[in-house]
């Protein structure tokens, strides 16, 4: 009996051992890149210690400098299998925008994005335009394609400021004459630390932070060019908040259009219509 019985073994554990080779090699040429298998290390965000800076070397615009945002951070990826590729990076969205250029008692114009202004979506990217969904296509992002043997180190930084022009007069007026009194501007953002898969898009977020920067100048127009304007409020910025949990991307973060594709600048008159200056691209 127990010959007959080792001669019925045989060909089942063979099969066995054959089905169980077959599940370790399955395993071995297709493993999962998880979150718990990524390591993300020295994270950091700030924005530089100094006052935003006032520039009035021309009769027609303002301009001002904000100080700015930086974001680094290193990460550990496991081995990449055969036939992917993973994409490391930084992507940003606004999530809330005022600004707001007051020229006296005539009205002000206003830089705006209307979905998010009417709460038709919760964030527009920040993408640099090209690079969706990502922030940008150089320090911001590393690309791993498989197959690689061995964990990758690797480091991805940012950085964002705000650097625009302001006009001197009414911006529907033909006339030249300085009429800005005030610049009021308060900006925040959401910005994810991504592993994303190029080819099925799968998206583990490691990282996110959240900022906010604000600005406040004060203008007399009757001043000499160079002694106009004054930057008033809080001279340094609040720190970022990396946060010790992660918040979800939602999808108008992730393509088009940008921010910057997406303002519209508004010029809203004390009194009559508001009238759109420059539409959306």
């Amino acid at each position: 009996m127990s010959v007959l019985a080792g001669h019925h073994l045989v060909p089942s554990l063979l099969l066995l051992l054959a089905c169980t080779m077959g599940c370790l090699q399955s395993i071995a040429c297709k493993p999962r890149i998880r979150r718990e298998n990524i390591v993300v290390y020295e994270v950091s965000a700030s924005i530089d210690q100094c006052p935003t800076i006032i520039e009035e070397n021309s009769p027609i615009v303002l301009r001002y400098k904000t100080p700015y945002f930086r974001a680094s951070a290193g990460v550990v990826m496991p081995p990449v299998p055969r036939n992917e590729t993973w994409v490391v990076g930084w992507i940003q969205a606004c999530t809330q925008m005022e600004f707001y250029n007051t020229y006296g008692d005539i009205g002000m114009s206003s830089w705006e994005l209307p979905e998010l202004r009417e709460g038709r979506v919760k964030a527009i990217s920040d993408s640099d335009g090209v690079s969706y969904p990502w922030y940008g296509n150089t320090t911001e992002t590393v690309t791993l394609t498989g197959p690689t043997s061995k964990p990758s180190r690797l480091t991805v930084s940012m950085n964002d400021n705000f650097y625009p022009s302001v006009t001197w007069a009414v911006p529907i007026s033909n006339s030249n004459t300085p009429m800005l009194t005030h610049i009021t501007r308060d900006q925040s953002f959401i910005t994810w630390l991504v592993a994303m898969n190029s080819v099925t898009k799968e998206r583990i977020v490691l990282q996110t932070v959240r900022w906010r920067m604000r600005v406040d100048i004060e203008v007399d127009p009757d001043m000499p060019l160079g002694s106009r304007a004054s930057l008033v409020g809080r001279p340094y910025q609040e720190q970022p908040h990396i946060l010790n949990y992660q918040e979800p991307i939602p999808p108008n973060a992730l393509g088009r259009p940008n921010a910057n594709d997406a303002q519209v600048l508004m010029w809203r008159p004390r009194r009559g219509a508001p009238l759109v200056v420059i539409p959306p691209k």
